[in-house]
């Protein structure tokens, strides 16, 4: 199952585990193939940066730069060929979209409602870190 995770479950997972380190930990076991684009490892190191989750990051003995590393090492980095205008109250959001169409993803795995209220775009499903393991561990489960 190929998926994109955005920015916001990438953060969950490295700062506070759960479900979305779950996620990637089925990638690093090769029961998930993730992809990122570089707009989406740029958010990732803006988002990291911020004041109050760098130093979440320390506690977990991690740097930026490592958070980094891990992430791109787990995922295979797309070009989209466009961004389309496709999220209308969050045009951040398109990046995830493009990069999933680019990727040919199942899922896109979110926590933003923006992304979430769609439902799905072009065949790709986009669900919540509960359902994305749900749906990678073969559950129904809603």
């Amino acid at each position: 199952m190929r998926a994109v995770l955005d920015t916001n479950v990438v953060v969950s997972a490295l700062i506070w585990g759960g479900k979305p380190l779950g996620l990637l930990q089925a990638a690093a076991e090769g029961d998930l193939l993730l992809y990122t684009s570089q707009a989406l490892l740029e958010e990732l190191r803006d988002v990291l940066t911020r004041e109050h989750l760098a130093p979440r990051l320390e506690r977990r003995r991690s740097s930026v730069e490592q958070a980094l590393v891990f992430d791109a090492g787990l995922a295979v980095c797309v070009t989209p060929a466009a961004v389309l205008r496709i999220v209308p109250d969050d045009p951040d959001d398109d990046h995830v979209i493009a990069a999933a169409i680019a990727a040919r993803a199942d899922l896109i795995v979110s926590g933003d409602r923006h992304l979430l209220s769609l439902g799905g775009y072009g065949g790709i499903q986009i669900v919540n870190p509960d359902r994305a393991v749900a749906i990678i561990g073969g559950e129904n489960a809603r």
